[in-house]
């Protein structure tokens, strides 16, 4: 973490213990509509945050945009009339001030907007003074550097108290997600910035209801400290994003059905038993940096003969005979497809590396 980079929890601000539970329509359509469904979610007494889109960001015009600053009239009066603190997503200044003028409790940094170092910092700028709770969402891309920088910008305008929030990439192969939740990506900012709290929004990425509750899960498995899960009180009537709301009642039993883990045990077994599986994994880590050292090696020599023989590095058919045979072994041992895949990718490009600079290598003169 660089210097002076403040970050406070959001959990301990509310006053609650994790997980923080955050809920509500992912657009606020009629005042009738917000309050109806923030008084249900309310009514099943485990969500601590209102949550409703009041300016949309959507990828075509002609699609519901939002009802704009009306709508925070009606996010206010769902306040009133169920206690519980309100949060929205502002893209601009012109959005933090009339959040700030009508009593928001909390702010969010959607995808598009943080992609955009210049709408960060105009955003930063409207915050300057201001004591509020900003939560930040990944950018669309994979670039943990760019959601890093977000936070930097927040914290040189003062904000304090901040969250991430991990809702999937965009990406060009469509898979069972409607963004890829890439959990190493958001692994590694956790890794960067510990002291961040970081709030899943599994919504947004499965895009389908039905997966809402599985990616919830995997989410608290890897100790993210909430989640952000759009309701509404009849999801496929909804004005935006219908596949992947839920009810308020659907919520209640999605939220039953989490386990809730902690991130160490006071057993001394547990600790006797992971200490010993730690040493473990430790042990086979040395052995297998050992054996890639040696690969390498082979590598470097392969790549001199061939540069004696004036061969090319890349063999084609030598590498697809090695993905084949490597792949059917792995899964004869019980390792994923796809791990052992991207293990080999990662392998041959280092080996491409190493042959290349012995190619490129001027031998010395005598």
């Amino acid at each position: 973490m660089k210097k002076g980079f403040q970050i406070d929890s959001i959990t301990k601000h509310l006053g609650i213990t994790k997980p923080l539970i955050i809920s509500g329509p992912c657009s606020a359509e009629t005042e009738e509509q917000t309050v109806a469904t923030a008084k249900q979610i309310a009514a099943t007494g485990k969500v601590h945050a209102l949550r409703a889109g009041i300016w949309k960001p959507r990828t075509r015009p002609g699609q519901y945009e939002g009802a704009g600053e009306e709508g925070l009239k009606w996010l206010v009066q769902a306040k009133k009339e169920t206690g519980l603190p309100i949060t929205t997503e502002v893209a601009n200044a012109a959005h933090v001030e009339a959040c700030l003028k009508a009593g928001v409790d909390i702010l969010w940094i959607g995808a598009r907007t943080t992609v955009n170092p210049f709408s960060v910092q105009e955003v930063a700028d409207a915050l300057k003074g201001v004591d509020i709770p900003v939560m930040v969402k990944n950018p669309i891309n994979p670039d943990v550097e760019l959601w890093i920088g977000a936070f930097e910008r927040l914290s040189r305008a003062g904000i304090t108290k901040m969250a991430a929030i991990h809702r999937g990439f965009s990406s060009f192969e469509k898979g069972p997600f409607r963004n890829a939740p890439m959990w190493d990506l958001a692994i590694e900012l956790k890794t960067k910035l510990p002291e961040l709290e970081m709030i899943c929004d599994p919504s947004h990425i499965s895009g389908n209801r039905e997966l809402i509750a599985m990616v919830s899960q995997k989410a608290l498995d890897l100790d993210m400290s909430g989640l952000m899960i759009e309701s509404h009180i009849n999801p496929d009537a909804a004005w935006s994003d219908a596949k992947q709301q839920i009810t308020p009642a659907t919520l209640a039993k999605v939220i039953d059905s989490l386990v809730v883990r902690t991130v160490s045990s006071d057993n001394k077994t547990f600790k006797d038993t992971l200490s010993v599986l730690r040493d473990q994994i430790d042990q086979l880590d040395d052995e297998i940096m050992q054996k890639l050292s040696s690969r390498m090696k082979i590598s470097e020599k392969i790549g001199q003969y061939k540069k004696e023989n004036n061969v090319t590095i890349l063999q084609v058919n030598r590498w697809e005979e090695i993905v084949q045979t490597r792949v059917n072994l792995g899964k004869a041992m019980g390792l994923d497809e796809g791990f052992t895949r991207d293990f080999l990718r990662l392998l041959h490009h280092e080996s491409i590396q190493v042959q290349t600079k012995v190619m490129n290598k001027e031998e010395a003169k005598v």
